[in-house]
């Protein structure tokens, strides 16, 4: 598949690693142009590009950039054809490094959002999964160990797209359901960044408490205090799942 990816910070980076690997055309941008990337996309074998030549023809975009430069991709967005899946990987992080958006304090799912502010239908995936456990924990399929992530979204071709990518580097998808349910995956709710299987994934996708995750997140400085200046992959998992349950 031909895929752009917007953004290469610690997600958007891994999986422009791993779909060129696989053999995708992959194009990487970033918000400072495509000389900016040239080094990184000659590395991993993809083509570097500014954000709307990331995204032009492509079969898939995935946005990986902090969330509110995600609403400025728009114009980059507009000769994408309306058949192209975009995923979107980003998190909302209010007062931790966000500006607050009224509609998603007010409780609007983060990628409808997104989605609103691009004019596009998009898929919410990747978002759920630490950075470490997506560059080092895949498995094959049927691995008794393989970790999920969870996949939304409204377009049922276009989600399954997203999950046979998910399937491809290694994860089991899980079907998350509509783009309005998504903020069932969204920071501090039970499936979040935990690394947990699919059965385990779908059990706290249902366990999610729709107004709890914010007073969790607002927490999440003295949480991350607790561990030290230099917390492992494995305090991180088991630290998120104590305290991202309500």
């Amino acid at each position: 598949m031909k895929i752009g990816i917007i953004g290469v910070g610690a997600i958007g980076s891994t999986l422009a690693r791993k779909l060129s690997t696989n053999g995708h055309e992959v194009r990487v941008a970033n918000s400072k142009g495509a000389d900016a990337v040239k080094e990184f996309a000659d590395e991993i074998g993809a083509t570097p590009a500014d954000a709307a030549g990331a995204a032009a023809g492509a079969d898939v975009v995935i946005l990986s950039v902090p969330f509110p430069k995600t609403s400025d991709l728009a114009v980059a967005l507009e000769g994408l054809p309306a058949s192209s899946t975009i995923i979107d990987t980003g998190n909302y992080y209010p007062d931790l490094r966000d500006p607050r958006v009224p509609e998603i304090d007010e409780g609007m799912p983060e990628s409808v959002w997104i989605s609103k502010q691009l004019g596009r239908s998009v898929i919410k995936a990747f978002n759920n999964i630490l950075a470490a456990s997506l560059a080092e924990r895949a498995r094959p399929a049927g691995s008794h160990d393989r970790l999920a992530v969870a996949v939304a979204g409204d377009d049922e071709g276009q989600k399954q797209i997203a999950m046979g990518i998910v399937d491809e580097l290694g994860f089991d998808p899980v079907d998350a359901g509509s783009l309005d349910e998504s903020w069932r995956q969204q920071p501090a709710t039970p499936v979040y960044c935990c690394d947990w299987n699919a059965e385990e994934t779908r059990t706290a996708l249902a366990k999610a408490k729709k107004g709890v995750a914010p007073s969790i997140l607002a927490r999440l400085p003295e949480q991350f205090a607790n561990l030290g200046p230099n917390p492992t992959h494995d305090q991180i998992v088991v630290s998120n799942r104590v305290a991202n349950v309500a």
